[in-house]
């Protein structure tokens, strides 16, 4: 399903937004220089074009932004798309749905003109995954592709990097994540071969995280002491805070089988909606590790995509 952006408005103030030629769309922001930008989850507001000219039947002068709505668009059932399914906007910003409607707690001017708002009702919200500019003209589409649980498994080995070895690790975490209960049976796996190079690892964190807009991201090796052993430090260096409880909960079932567990400096973290685990290099030991927090993991990326949820019981 694909339709047309026909309008784009923004405001540094609360109320009805200015009509401009283009808008820049910030990944965990939202629109560069909008009242209603920041870290939340209703970050761009949409309307369609449809529900604005029902308004206008009713006699009312209508240009766009006169409801607080970012973007206007034409010929594209928003009603169609679920909450927690993504778009790809113009060429190359991508938007999640997280809310359908909100609650209007003063009435608008266009409310005391016709006893009706359709903001309330028809307004549609995202927050931005992916950074990119969206003008008149431009496409806003549905992204299959982009709604499967993607994940990303790095072996990080400077001998398997080289060929010198085979990568044993991370089709053992792949192997486990297919044979799983706990929802990631049927993720979109990828994985990645690599040195044990800090600052190439950090670079490739934040490509998986910014770019290709996995979810959550399983690395293998580099955990221990040795002087190549980085993982810990390219990780705490580029995700925004850590999950510990992750963490000491692998370590802590480690040390039921051995001592040499608590050796391990393995880091668990969040860079926005993006879950990192750092695992062992064994495929043993990582499967072991992996197998400790997959009961959470689902629940850990759902709340981590900032989509408002009731707690479990």
């Amino acid at each position: 399903m694909q339709g047309t952006i026909v309008g784009v408005c923004v405001s540094d103030k609360r109320g009805p937004k200015q009509q401009a030629s283009t808008v820049r769309l910030i990944r965990g922001h939202g629109i560069e220089n909008d009242v209603h930008a920041g870290n939340w989850h209703r970050q761009v507001s949409i309307l369609t074009e449809e529900k604005i000219d029902e308004m206008r039947a009713r006699g009312l002068e209508l240009t766009h932004g006169a409801f607080g709505e970012n973007l206007i668009t034409r010929g594209f059932d928003l009603t169609a798309v679920r909450v927690g399914q993504k778009l790809r906007i113009g060429k190359a910003a991508v938007v999640q749905l997280t809310q359908r409607g909100k609650t209007c707690h003063t009435r608008c001017a266009i409310f005391y003109q016709t006893g009706d708002c359709i903001m309330p009702t028809d307004g549609t919200f995202v927050r931005v995954l992916k950074s990119g500019s969206v003008e008149p003209g431009d496409a806003i589409a549905m992204a299959p592709d982009l709604d499967q649980v993607h994940v990303a498994v790095v072996t990080l080995s400077d001998r398997a990097a080289r060929g010198e070895r085979e990568d044993l690790s991370g089709p053992a975490i792949e192997e486990a994540l297919r044979h799983e209960q706990h929802g990631l049976a049927h993720a979109v796996v990828t994985r990645i071969v690599m040195s044990d190079d800090r600052k190439t690892l950090e670079k490739k964190l934040i490509d998986l995280c910014e770019d290709d807009l996995c979810d959550l991201i399983l690395t293998t090796g580099g955990t221990g002491l040795s002087s190549r052993d980085m993982a810990p430090e390219a990780t705490r260096a580029v995700i925004d805070r850590e999950i510990p409880g992750m963490a000491e909960a692998i370590r802590a079932k480690g040390l039921a089988h051995t001592h040499r567990a608590m050796l391990s400096r393995a880091v668990c973290g969040q860079r926005g909606p993006t879950i990192i685990v750092n695992l062992s290099g064994s495929p043993k030991a990582a499967t072991e590790q992996l197998g400790v927090i997959l009961p959470v993991l689902s629940h850990a990326i759902q709340t981590a995509s900032g989509i408002p949820q009731d707690c479990a019981r």
